[in-house]
Formats: structure tokens, C-alpha cells, sequence
């Protein structure tokens, strides 16, 4: 590997670098969603998915994201995280970009999402990367502190 270059590697989610970022991910989660975190965390555990990226910086895991079938046309992007001292340098759009190309090599057509209404680098990202937001769907709906998006591939 090359320094001060983004490697992506597409594994699965048990993989030890992904399940260490996913630690950090949800500790800034409890943080940022407080009281309501207890709601959010039983949706972010997920069964065994082989559609897992992790991005590596100086060799280094920095960032993740994985999707998970929603439905016979999408899938949903979950578990989206850059490391802090890192954000702002086009990582998680990589990440997010590796994971759609993925999406639609496996013949799905539209991506899904959930983040939080606190969260907006993250809002910002999506809306960046031609994501629009829809009525909350599943197990978001009615949730004000949620917002979910849709994106066609």
C-alpha cells in the first residue's frame, strides 16, 4: 500500500478492522443521539452481511460503510463512518461511492438510507452525493430525529 493514499477493501462486516471502527462509530452515537440512543442502537446491529468497505489511510482503517438488501430493487446503506481527524477529505464520499458501484453490480437500482437530523456532516454528504430525502420508511417512521433518503443508481 501506498502512503497518504485511500485504499478500499471490500470485505465483509466480521472483519476485526471493520468491528473496531463500528466501536468508534457508536460511541460518537451515543454521544450525538443521547437519551434516544437506546432507539437507534438495536437498528445498527446487523446479522453477517459480506458487503462491508473499509477505507485505509497511511495504512491505517479510517472509514467504513456496508449495505444490506431493503427490498428486490434497493438496499440500504448502513454503518457509515470516517474517523474524525480525517473527515473533510472526500473519504467517506469514496466509501459511499465504492458501496453504491457495488449496489448496482449486484443489479439493485436504488440505495436507502437512515441518519440522524443532528448529524449534519452526514446530511450533507448524502445531499452531496444526489441523495433526496423520502418519507421515513420502516422503522423510522414517525421518528423526528430521523431522516431518510433515497438514491437512484
Amino acid at each position: 500500500m501506498q502512503t497518504n493514499q485511500v485504499i478500499l477493501k471490500r470485505t465483509s462486516n466480521t472483519e476485526t478492522d471493520f468491528k473496531k471502527l463500528i466501536s468508534k462509530l457508536d460511541k460518537y452515537l451515543s454521544i450525538v443521539n443521547g437519551e434516544q440512543d437506546a432507539f437507534y442502537a438495536p437498528n445498527n446491529v446487523l446479522d453477517p452481511l459480506d458487503t462491508a468497505v473499509i477505507a485505509y489511510y497511511n495504512n491505517k482503517p479510517v472509514g467504513c460503510g456496508c449495505f444490506k438488501r431493503y427490498d428486490e430493487d434497493s438496499v440500504e446503506i448502513k454503518r457509515m463512518y470516517v474517523d474524525p481527524d480525517l473527515r473533510g477529505r472526500g473519504i467517506a464520499s469514496t466509501i459511499l461511492n465504492e458501496l453504491e458501484k457495488w449496489a448496482k453490480e449486484n443489479g439493485f437500482k436504488y440505495t436507502v438510507l437512515e441518519t440522524g437530523l443532528k448529524l449534519d456532516d452526514a446530511n450533507a454528504l448524502y445531499r452531496k452525493q444526489g441523495y433526496e430525502v423520502i418519507e421515513n420508511y420502516g422503522q423510522y417512521a414517525g421518528i423526528t430525529s430521523s431522516v431518510c433518503m433515497k438514491k437512484t443508481l
